[in-house]
Protein backbone atom coordinates (compact mmCIF):
# COMPACT_ATOMS: atom_id res chain seq x y z
CA UNK A 1 0.00 0.00 0.00
CA UNK A 2 1.50 3.84 -1.09
CA UNK A 3 1.55 5.95 1.78
CA UNK A 4 1.61 8.73 -1.13
CA UNK A 5 -2.28 8.88 -1.92
CA UNK A 6 -3.47 9.29 1.85
CA UNK A 7 -0.72 12.32 2.17
CA UNK A 8 -2.29 13.44 -0.28
CA UNK A 9 -5.64 12.94 0.91
CA UNK A 10 -4.37 14.90 4.37
CA UNK A 11 -2.79 18.03 2.59
CA UNK A 12 -5.92 18.42 0.55
CA UNK A 13 -8.31 18.01 3.78
CA UNK A 14 -6.04 20.96 5.65
CA UNK A 15 -6.00 23.36 3.11
CA UNK A 16 -9.38 22.77 0.71
CA UNK A 17 -11.94 20.14 2.42
CA UNK A 18 -14.24 18.24 0.63
CA UNK A 19 -13.26 18.21 -3.16
CA UNK A 20 -10.25 15.72 -2.65
CA UNK A 21 -11.77 14.07 0.45
CA UNK A 22 -15.17 13.09 -1.35
CA UNK A 23 -13.21 12.07 -4.10
CA UNK A 24 -10.55 9.81 -1.79
CA UNK A 25 -13.75 8.50 -0.55
CA UNK A 26 -15.87 7.25 -3.91
CA UNK A 27 -12.03 6.05 -4.54
CA UNK A 28 -12.38 3.72 -1.37
CA UNK A 29 -15.95 2.83 -1.83
CA UNK A 30 -14.34 1.41 -5.56
CA UNK A 31 -12.32 -0.44 -3.16
CA UNK A 32 -9.18 1.25 -4.73
CA UNK A 33 -8.27 2.81 -1.66
CA UNK A 34 -8.02 1.79 2.12
CA UNK A 35 -11.52 3.26 3.97
CA UNK A 36 -9.92 3.33 7.39
CA UNK A 37 -6.64 5.10 5.72
CA UNK A 38 -9.21 7.83 3.93
CA UNK A 39 -10.99 8.53 7.13
CA UNK A 40 -7.80 8.77 9.40
CA UNK A 41 -6.69 11.41 6.50
CA UNK A 42 -8.94 13.35 5.65
CA UNK A 43 -9.68 13.71 9.59
CA UNK A 44 -5.93 14.69 10.49
CA UNK A 45 -5.95 16.92 7.20
CA UNK A 46 -9.36 18.41 8.41
CA UNK A 47 -8.32 18.74 12.42
CA UNK A 48 -4.92 19.67 11.13
CA UNK A 49 -5.91 22.76 9.34
CA UNK A 50 -7.76 24.20 12.05
CA UNK A 51 -5.09 23.84 13.99
CA UNK A 52 -2.80 25.58 11.57
CA UNK A 53 -4.95 29.18 12.03
CA UNK A 54 -6.24 28.27 15.84
CA UNK A 55 -2.32 28.47 16.46
CA UNK A 56 -1.23 31.11 14.06
CA UNK A 57 -3.56 33.69 15.96
CA UNK A 58 -2.55 32.86 19.57
CA UNK A 59 0.68 34.40 18.15
CA UNK A 60 1.37 37.40 16.40
CA UNK A 61 -1.47 37.52 14.18
CA UNK A 62 -3.12 38.51 17.65
CA UNK A 63 -1.33 41.36 18.18
CA UNK A 64 -1.71 42.57 14.46
CA UNK A 65 -5.80 41.97 14.71
CA UNK A 66 -5.57 44.88 17.75
CA UNK A 67 -4.30 47.08 15.60
CA UNK A 68 -7.95 47.13 13.50
CA UNK A 69 -10.07 49.72 15.96
CA UNK A 70 -13.29 47.80 15.49
CA UNK A 71 -12.14 44.06 16.70
CA UNK A 72 -10.07 45.65 19.33
CA UNK A 73 -13.24 47.95 20.53
CA UNK A 74 -15.09 44.60 20.72
CA UNK A 75 -12.44 42.39 22.40
CA UNK A 76 -14.11 41.92 25.34
CA UNK A 77 -17.76 41.25 23.70
CA UNK A 78 -15.91 38.97 21.01
CA UNK A 79 -13.76 37.05 24.37
CA UNK A 80 -17.30 36.87 26.34
CA UNK A 81 -19.43 35.53 23.54
CA UNK A 82 -16.50 32.85 22.58
CA UNK A 83 -15.88 31.55 26.22
CA UNK A 84 -20.05 31.05 26.30
CA UNK A 85 -20.22 29.51 22.95
CA UNK A 86 -16.87 27.73 22.24
CA UNK A 87 -17.68 24.04 22.43
CA UNK A 88 -20.59 24.49 20.01
CA UNK A 89 -18.71 26.30 17.53
CA UNK A 90 -15.52 24.48 18.18
CA UNK A 91 -17.82 21.12 17.31
CA UNK A 92 -19.62 22.41 14.28
CA UNK A 93 -16.20 23.93 12.63
CA UNK A 94 -15.44 20.88 9.98
CA UNK A 95 -19.56 21.29 9.11
CA UNK A 96 -19.73 25.13 8.53
CA UNK A 97 -17.51 25.45 5.51
CA UNK A 98 -17.75 29.41 5.41
CA UNK A 99 -16.30 29.81 8.89
CA UNK A 100 -13.29 27.28 9.13
CA UNK A 101 -11.15 29.87 9.36
CA UNK A 102 -12.67 32.47 11.19
CA UNK A 103 -14.12 29.87 14.32
CA UNK A 104 -10.21 29.14 15.30
CA UNK A 105 -9.12 32.30 14.92
CA UNK A 106 -12.14 33.60 17.12
CA UNK A 107 -11.04 30.91 19.58
CA UNK A 108 -7.87 31.92 19.79
CA UNK A 109 -8.18 35.50 19.92
CA UNK A 110 -10.85 34.56 23.09
CA UNK A 111 -8.14 32.72 25.15
CA UNK A 112 -10.29 29.51 24.32
CA UNK A 113 -7.69 26.69 25.73
CA UNK A 114 -5.37 24.91 23.28
CA UNK A 115 -6.22 21.50 25.16
CA UNK A 116 -10.15 22.64 24.49
CA UNK A 117 -9.85 23.68 21.07
CA UNK A 118 -7.92 20.47 19.42
CA UNK A 119 -9.63 18.13 21.49
CA UNK A 120 -13.07 18.91 20.14
CA UNK A 121 -11.61 20.30 16.64
CA UNK A 122 -10.23 16.54 16.23
CA UNK A 123 -13.63 15.71 17.81
CA UNK A 124 -15.68 17.54 14.92
CA UNK A 125 -12.80 16.66 12.02
CA UNK A 126 -13.52 12.91 12.88
CA UNK A 127 -17.45 13.69 12.54
CA UNK A 128 -16.73 15.41 9.53
CA UNK A 129 -15.02 12.61 7.99
CA UNK A 130 -16.84 9.86 8.99
CA UNK A 131 -20.54 11.90 8.36
CA UNK A 132 -19.02 12.41 4.42
CA UNK A 133 -18.42 8.56 4.09
CA UNK A 134 -21.22 7.43 5.39
CA UNK A 135 -23.23 9.60 3.22
CA UNK A 136 -21.30 8.14 0.19
CA UNK A 137 -20.68 4.26 1.30
CA UNK A 138 -23.52 3.35 2.84
CA UNK A 139 -25.80 5.61 2.12
CA UNK A 140 -25.85 6.23 -0.93
CA UNK A 141 -25.26 3.31 -2.86
CA UNK A 142 -27.68 1.68 -0.97
CA UNK A 143 -30.08 4.14 -1.54
CA UNK A 144 -29.54 4.28 -4.88
CA UNK A 145 -29.74 0.13 -5.43
CA UNK A 146 -33.07 0.19 -4.03
CA UNK A 147 -34.08 2.84 -6.96
CA UNK A 148 -32.30 0.07 -9.27
CA UNK A 149 -29.15 1.96 -10.01
CA UNK A 150 -26.41 -0.54 -9.64
CA UNK A 151 -23.91 0.81 -11.89
CA UNK A 152 -19.82 1.27 -10.69
CA UNK A 153 -20.55 4.91 -10.87
CA UNK A 154 -23.24 4.80 -8.73
CA UNK A 155 -21.22 6.28 -5.60
CA UNK A 156 -20.11 9.43 -7.45
CA UNK A 157 -24.09 10.51 -7.35
CA UNK A 158 -23.74 10.71 -3.28
CA UNK A 159 -20.47 12.72 -3.72
CA UNK A 160 -21.71 15.66 -5.80
CA UNK A 161 -24.44 15.82 -3.80
CA UNK A 162 -22.19 16.45 -0.81
CA UNK A 163 -19.82 18.25 -2.44
CA UNK A 164 -22.87 20.56 -4.13
CA UNK A 165 -24.18 21.11 -1.04
CA UNK A 166 -20.69 22.68 1.26
CA UNK A 167 -20.38 24.49 -1.68
CA UNK A 168 -23.82 26.32 -1.33
CA UNK A 169 -23.58 26.31 2.06
CA UNK A 170 -20.35 28.37 2.00
CA UNK A 171 -21.65 30.75 -1.29
CA UNK A 172 -21.40 34.20 -0.40
CA UNK A 173 -25.00 35.70 -0.82
CA UNK A 174 -25.44 39.37 -1.28
CA UNK A 175 -25.59 41.45 1.66
CA UNK A 176 -28.68 41.96 2.92
CA UNK A 177 -29.93 45.47 4.19
CA UNK A 178 -29.83 45.55 8.18
CA UNK A 179 -33.29 47.33 10.02
CA UNK A 180 -33.25 50.49 10.76
CA UNK A 181 -32.06 51.10 14.64
CA UNK A 182 -34.85 52.94 16.54
CA UNK A 183 -32.88 53.81 19.20
CA UNK A 184 -30.10 55.27 17.74
CA UNK A 185 -32.23 57.68 15.24
CA UNK A 186 -34.38 58.21 18.82
CA UNK A 187 -30.73 59.14 20.43
CA UNK A 188 -29.43 61.69 17.23
CA UNK A 189 -33.12 63.20 17.36
CA UNK A 190 -33.17 63.90 21.46
CA UNK A 191 -29.46 65.46 20.73
CA UNK A 192 -30.69 67.66 17.65
CA UNK A 193 -33.61 68.99 19.93
CA UNK A 194 -31.03 70.01 22.73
Amino acid sequence: MSLYPYVGILTAAAIEGEVVYVSAVVMATLGRLDPVAVLLSGSVGGWAGDQFWFYAARGRLSSWLNKFDKIARRRRAIQNRMQRHATKLILSVRFLPGLRIAIPLACAYSGISAVHFSGLSFISALGWAGAIMFVIEWLGPTSLSALGIKAWWAPAIPAVIVVLFFRWLSRATPEIERPVDLRAIRKDQKRENQ
